[in-house]
C-alpha cells in the first residue's frame, strides 16, 4: 500500500512536472503595502485607463551608419507595422519625432523601443497576451531590418528567457548532479541497490516538489527560480535522510550478525530499531530545517514567503518519504543489502577511527582550537559587513542572452541613463480638490535640480495625478537600481515634506527599480529580527526536546550562525567584488536571506545527526568527552558522505546561467562544506569538552518536562556505571528512560 502511494504521487509530480513551468513568473522582490507598490498599482491603473505603455521591448540594431536612407526606411517600416499590432501602446524610433534617444556614440547603431499596453487594458479589449505581443514585435524587427546585428529584448522577453533558463539549469543540474550522486553512493555503500535506494527517495523528492510548486501556482504566483531553490532543497535533503536511514539499517544488521541475535525475521527488526533511532533523527532534523524555512513566513514579500511555504512542505515530503516509502523498501529487499565492510561488533565501520582520533586530538587544546575556529570564520565573514542588494536586472542571464547583450550594448553605446527605467514621480491631489499649477512647477524644478538628475518629463495621467518621469545619469557599470538611482528616490522623498507641497494639498510617491530596492532593503531590516527570533527559538526548543540539553541547542545556535555569516562573506566576496564569477557590484536581494535561512536549517541537520549518536553514547556509558568521540566515529562516515552529496547538489546549480540562482547554490554549498568539516570535527569537539558533564546540564522542570515529552531514543534497564554514573542499554521503544547525573543535579 505504501508503494502504491508514493508511485501515485511520483507519477502525478513528473507528470505535472512540465506544467509548472509555464506557469512561473520573473517578479521578486516585492515589499506590499510600500510607497513604491502602491504607487507603481495607481500608475498601473491609469496606464490601463488611458492606454498608456506598461512593460517596453528594446530592439538595437547595430552594424549600419544611422545615417544610411535604407536603415531609415527598414526602421521606419518595421516601426509602422509594430504600432499597428493589438497590445501595443506606442513605439519610439529614432526616425519618427519626437524620437527617443540619439544613434549610438559612434553613429552606427539605432535603438526603437515598443511600448506595450498595460495587461489590464489588453485583457479588456481581449487582445493577445503581451508575451505574444513582443514576440510579434521581435519577428517583425527581424523580419524587417537587415543590419549586422539585430538584437530584441527586455519586458516580457526577458521573462520568457528567464523561465526557459530556469528550466535548462534545472535539467543541466539534474543531468550532472544525479549520476554523480549514484557514483558516490555505490562507493559509500559497496553496492548498487544500497546507493539505489537514496537516489529513489530523490526522484520522489524531486516529483513532489513538482507537484507542491504546481499547487502553489493554481493560487498564487511563482517564481522563476522557485522551483530551482525548492527543486535543490528537496533533491539534497531526499539523499540526506536516505543516506542516514540506509547507514544505520545496515549497522544495525551488522550488529545483529555480529551478536548472533538475528531472529525469525531479522530484516524486519532491523527496520524497526531503524525507524525508532534513525527515523527520530529524520524527524528532528525535518522539524528543524522547516523551522529554519519558517523564518520565511514573516517577510511580506510574497517570493520569499512562497520559498518559506514550499520549502517547507518538500522538506516535509521528503521526511515522510524517508520514514514511509524507505523502510518498506528495506523491509523488501534489506536481505539484499551488504553489510558494512570492516565493521566492529556494534556495526560502525572502521574508518569512523579518525573521525574519534581527531575529537580526541581537538580535545587535547580546546580552547586554543575554538578561539583558531571563531577568528577563522569571522575572517570569511568579513565581507558581508559590505554587502550591497540588487533588486537584479538582464545581467542575471547569461552572457548569451538577447536581453542581457541589449541591455549591454544600450548601457555601453548608448548611456547608462538608457539602460535604466526612469524613477517615476506620482504627485496626486485628493479628489475633488484642483492640482497647483505653481506647486507643480516647483516640484517638478525641485526634482530636476537633483544630483544626477538628466532629465525630467511631465505628462497629466488624470485629472488629480501628473506623473514626472526621471532620466538618472548613471554611472559606468552602475545598476537602474543601485546607490545613484537610490539618492535620487530618496531625495524625491525629502522634497516631498515640503511645507509648501504639503500645503497646495500635493501627495508625492516615488516608484520604479530603485524605489522599489528601497522599500524593499527597509523590509528585510524591518522584518529580519522577527525572522531571526522565529528561527532561532523554534530551533532552541526542538533541539531541546531532542537532546534534554540547555547549553547544546544555544553551543550548535553560536557555532552555525557563525558558519552561515562565513558562507554569506564568500558570496560576497565572488559575486559582488567579482573575485572568482562575475563581478555584478551587487548581491541579489532575496539571496542572502534564502541562503541564511536554508543554510542555517541545512547546518541544524547535520548537528542533529552527531547529537543524536553523542548522546546515545553518553546516556550508554556516562562519560561526556568520550561521548563526542563515540558519536564523531558513528556518525562520521554518514555525515561525511551526506555532506559530499549535498554539496554536489548544490554545486551543479552554480554551473547554470542564472545569478540569483547561482548565489545561493554557491552559499549552501560552502555552509554545508564549513558546518561538516570546521564546525563538526572541530568546534563541536572543543567546546564539548570544554563543558564536560555541564553540557547535558538543564533546570529540573525542564529535565522533567524532556522525560515525559523529549523526542530522543529510549534507553530502557541501568545498571551502576564503575565511575559512579549510570550506565543505559538499548530497549524497544517504550521504555523508561533513565539518564546519567549531570554536574550539579541528579536524574
Amino acid at each position: 500500500m505504501v508503494l502504491v502511494v508514493w508511485v501515485v504521487v511520483a507519477v502525478g509530480g513528473f507528470a505535472l512536472g512540465s506544467a509548472v513551468f509555464g506557469r512561473l513568473n520573473g517578479s521578486v522582490g516585492v515589499a506590499p503595502g510600500s510607497e513604491s507598490d502602491r504607487a507603481a498599482a495607481r500608475l498601473a491603473d491609469l496606464d490601463a485607463a488611458s492606454g498608456a505603455g506598461g512593460s517596453s521591448v528594446t530592439a538595437v540594431i547595430a552594424g549600419r551608419p544611422a545615417a544610411d536612407p535604407r536603415l531609415a526606411a527598414e526602421v521606419t517600416a518595421a516601426a509602422a507595422r509594430i504600432r499597428a499590432l493589438p497590445g501595443v501602446a506606442a513605439v519610439w524610433d529614432p526616425y519618427t519625432p519626437p524620437g527617443l534617444v540619439p544613434p549610438a556614440r559612434d553613429g552606427n547603431a539605432v535603438l526603437v523601443r515598443v511600448d506595450l499596453a498595460e495587461e489590464k487594458a489588453v485583457a479588456a479589449k481581449g487582445a493577445p497576451p503581451v508575451e505574444e505581443t513582443a514576440r510579434q514585435a521581435a519577428a517583425i524587427v527581424h523580419d524587417t531590418v537587415h543590419a549586422p546585428t539585430v538584437r530584441v529584448g527586455g519586458g516580457p522577453l526577458m521573462d520568457e528567457e528567464m523561465r526557459d533558463q530556469a528550466q535548462e539549469d534545472l535539467n543541466r543540474a539534474e543531468m550532472f548532479s544525479l549520476p554523480v550522486v549514484l557514483l558516490l553512493l555505490v562507493v559509500v555503500f559497496g553496492g548498487l541497490l544500497a546507493a539505489g535506494l537514496p537516489l529513489l527517495i530523490a526522484l520522489v523528492g524531486i516529483a513532489s516538489t513538482f507537484l507542491v510548486l504546481y499547487g502553489f501556482s493554481l493560487v498564487t504566483e511563482v517564481s522563476v527560480y522557485a522551483v530551482q531553490v525548492t527543486t535543490m532543497l528537496g533533491l539534497g535533503l531526499a539523499v540526506d535522510y536516505a543516506l542516514l536511514i540506509v547507514t544505520r539499517f545496515r549497522e544495525e544488521r551488522a550488529a545483529q550478525a555480529a551478536a548472533g541475535t538475528a531472529g525469525a525475521d531479522p530484516v524486519s527488526e532491523a527496520v524497526r530499531r531503524t525507524t525508532a533511532t534513525a527515523g527520530r533523527t529524520v524527524l528532528v532534523s525535518g522539524l528543524t530545517v522547516s523551522a529554519g524555512l519558517a523564518g520565511l513566513l514573516v517577510f511580506p514579500d510574497p517570493f520569499l514567503r512562497g520559498i518559506g511555504m514550499a520549502g517547507a512542505a518538500v522538506v516535509a515530503i521528503d521526511m515522510v518519504a524517508a520514514l514511509t516509502l524507505l523502510p518498506a523498501l528495506l523491509r523488501l529487499f534489506g536481505h539484499r543489502i551488504p553489510l558494512p565492510r570492516g565493521a566492529h561488533r556494534d556495526g560502525t565501520a572502521r574508518e569512523g577511527r579518525v573521525f574519534a582520533a581527531v575529537a580526541r586530538l581537538v580535545g587535547r587544546r580546546p580552547l586554543p582550537v575554538l578561539l583558531l575556529v571563531a577568528v577563522g570564520l569571522t575572517v570569511l565573514a568579513a565581507p558581508a559587513a559590505g554587502l550591497r542588494l540588487s533588486g537584479g536586472d538582464a545581467r542575471s542571464l547569461p552572457a548569451s542572452s538577447p536581453s542581457r547583450q541589449v541591455f549591454e550594448t544600450v548601457r555601453d553605446d548608448f548611456g547608462a541613463q538608457y539602460v535604466a527605467d526612469p524613477v517615476t514621480v506620482l504627485a496626486r491631489t485628493a479628489p475633488g480638490r484642483a492640482l497647483d499649477a505653481a506647486a507643480l512647477d516647483r516640484l517638478g524644478a525641485a526634482v530636476a535640480g537633483l544630483d544626477r538628475v538628466a532629465q525630467v518629463t511631465r505628462r497629466q495621467a488624470s485629472a488629480d495625478t501628473v506623473v514626472f518621469g526621471l532620466r538618472v545619469d548613471l554611472p559606468a557599470g552602475a545598476a537602474s537600481d543601485g546607490s545613484a538611482a537610490q539618492r535620487v528616490v530618496r531625495g524625491v522623498r525629502d522634497l516631498a515634506d515640503r511645507s509648501d507641497l504639503r500645503a497646495a494639498g500635493l501627495d508625492v510617491q516615488v516608484t520604479g527599480p530603485a524605489a522599489r530596492l528601497v522599500d524593499y532593503h527597509a523590509m528585510l531590516w524591518q522584518r529580519l529580527p522577527y525572522a531571526a527570533g522565529v528561527i532561532v527559538v523554534a530551533t532552541l526548543l526542538l533541539l531541546f526536546a531532542f537532546t534534554g540539553s540547555v547549553l547544546v541547542p544555544l553551543k550548535a545556535v553560536l557555532s552555525n550562525t557563525l558558519a552561515v555569516a562565513a558562507s554569506l562573506g564568500v558570496v560576497v566576496w565572488t559575486f559582488q567584488d567579482g573575485h572568482v564569477f562575475e563581478g555584478l557590484g551587487a548581491v541579489d536581494a532575496t539571496a542572502p536571506v534564502l541562503v541564511a535561512a536554508i543554510a542555517f536549517g541545512l547546518s541544524m541537520d547535520y548537528e542533529v545527526f552527531l547529537l543524536s549518536r553523542i548522546r546515545e553514547a553518553w546516556l550508554h556509558d556516562g562519560d561526556a568527552h568520550e561521548a563526542v568521540a563515540t558519536g564523531l566515529r558513528r556518525t562520521g562516515r554518514v555525515v561525511t558522505g551526506a555532506a559530499l552529496l549535498l554539496v554536489v547538489v548544490f554545486a551543479a546549480f552554480t554551473t547554470g546561467g542564472f545569478s540569483p540562482v547561482r548565489q545561493i547554490g554557491l552559499g549552501l554549498a560552502l555552509a554545508i562544506v564549513l558546518d561538516a568539516t570546521v564546525v563538526r570535527m572541530l568546534a563541536v569537539p572543543a567546546a564539548m569538552t570544554l563543558l564536560g558533564r555541564a553540557a547535558w546540564w538543564a533546570p529540573r522542570r525542564m529535565r522533567d518536562w524532556h522525560a515525559r515529552w523529549g523526542i530522543s531514543e529510549e534507553p530502557a534497564a541501568a545498571t551502576t556505571h564503575p565511575a559512579g554514573a549510570t550506565r543505559v542499554e538499548h530497549a524497544p521503544v517504550g521504555g523508561v528512560r533513565r539518564e546519567p547525573s549531570t554536574a550539579g543535579s541528579s536524574s
